[in-house]
């Protein structure tokens, strides 16, 4: 019995390195996987006319997309969702769209209802002050940021009240439908674990937004080639 259990354990001791880079590639898969639906939620948004007015989409300073959020609730809701957000690169937020950090959505109410759903949201990061204090920290949306549900259709301009005075425009798609949902109660944050598995080393939001220097990965190619066409300038 007890050359057995040396035979184990040195069998496990040879192969836990193995088994480590098997789960480190497995959570790499769902990192990609995760920028991947980013860019193919973002696209089929942008690609109906009448969801997010043009005019916002080019006074954004950053995108936030969440692909597939979780939400189960009985009359208190709450959201669970991981996905990514890009900033136009430049220390004003003036330049072209530049890598993702990953991010985390947690927490808040979504009004009266009964079950389980999968949601898509995309938020709009409307100026400098909102950009910086999401990639600085958990943000509560409504109490760190001000945050309002995002107009649609073709003729919404930024002349609303809520783009004006809001920091953070939300919107949301599910089961076809799209339309702006208020998020507040919510909290946002950079993800830095994902981060890490995503860029292979310790790395800040900061870093990879401010820097200028880190490159796209592959699997968020969509994802930064859609803006970079849907709206490649900032306009005041």
């Amino acid at each position: 019995m007890r050359k057995l259990l040396t035979c184990l354990s040195c069998t496990l001791f040879v192969f836990a390195p193995l088994f480590a880079e098997v789960a480190n590639a497995s959570d790499q898969s769902k990192e990609d996987d995760r920028l991947k639906n980013c860019g193919t939620v973002l696209k089929e948004i942008l690609d109906v006319p009448d969801d997010i007015p043009q005019d916002l989409l080019d006074k954004a300073d950053c995108v936030v997309v969440f692909p597939s959020v979780l939400k189960a609730a009985f009359i208190v809701g709450g959201s669970y969702g991981r996905g990514a957000m890009s900033c136009r690169k430049g220390e004003d937020f003036r330049g072209p769209w530049g890598a993702p950090t990953m991010m985390a959505l947690e927490g808040g109410s979504f009004g009266f209802q009964i079950g389980g759903q999968a949601t898509d949201f995309v938020l709009l990061v409307m100026n400098e002050s909102g950009a910086r204090g999401i990639l600085a920290s958990k943000v509560k949306l409504g109490g760190d940021a001000s945050a309002a549900a995002g107009p649609v259709g073709r003729d919404s301009s930024a002349e609303t009240d809520a783009t004006l005075r809001s920091e953070i425009l939300s919107y949301s798609r599910a089961r076809g439908l799209f339309a702006g949902v208020s998020l507040e109660g919510s909290t946002i944050r950079p993800d830095n674990g994902d981060n890490r598995r995503v860029y292979g080393k310790r790395i800040s939001a900061k870093e990879i937004v401010l820097s200028g220097t880190v490159p796209v990965p592959a699997a968020a190619e969509q994802l930064i080639s859609t803006l970079d066409s849907r709206t490649p300038k900032h306009r005041p």
